[in-house]
């Protein structure tokens, strides 16, 4: 039972220093008005990340893509590892260094957006997604551990979350992407949800 508590109180720790920095909440505030202004003149959200993140990934495009808390048209966003054939061609083929940098030189356009997920924020495969990204105009955001990392100088948005355990970053990463997804579809479709 202490154990839970101590895990529970860990988690609310981290959330309050996420509440506390005006900085950082700041940045997702721009994020979430980047992306209404990158849908309004067409252009699309893209999500990679690995293992768990990638889960993150996944659901975060689907609540864009889907919905969100209302009954509206879908958003173009997409997770970039759900194509498993492409996915593991590519990384059998090629390597799996390369599998989101080779997707997003193909079907990436300046003005896109590039969301990668990392807890520390020094995964390979989104390292050089991040680095085709800035070849091609389309602005990134890393939601990432304590330090950024190596994602840290290659972002146009920089979400570091103020810890180095995995859970627990990977905790505050979701909820503040529930954040950006439920700012963005207000704004987006001018909704009025104080």
């Amino acid at each position: 039972m202490e154990k839970i508590k101590r895990i529970i109180s860990d988690s609310i720790r981290v959330k309050q220093e996420v509440l506390a920095n005006t900085a950082l909440l700041q940045t997702v505030s721009d994020i979430a008005d980047g992306m209404v202004a990158a849908l309004r003149n067409g252009k699309r959200i893209y999500f990679c990340g690995n293992g768990g993140s990638a889960a993150d990934a996944q659901h975060l495009a689907a609540e864009f893509s889907g919905r969100f808390y209302t009954d509206r048209d879908a958003l173009p966003a997409e997770a970039l590892h759900c194509n498993t054939s492409y996915l593991t061609a590519v990384a059998n083929d090629y390597s799996f260094d390369v599998v989101y940098a080779r997707l997003v030189k193909g079907i990436g356009q300046n003005g896109d957006f590039l969301v990668g997920l990392s807890t520390s924020g020094n995964s390979t495969n989104i390292v050089k997604a991040f680095e085709v990204a800035r070849e091609k105009g389309i602005q990134t955001v890393a939601f990432t551990g304590n330090t950024g990392g190596k994602l840290k100088p290659l972002s146009d948005f920089l979400v570091n979350i103020p810890s180095t355990d995995t859970p627990r970053i990977q905790e505050s990463h979701i909820m503040l992407g529930h954040i950006v997804c439920q700012l963005v579809e207000e704004k987006y479709f001018a909704l009025t949800n104080d």
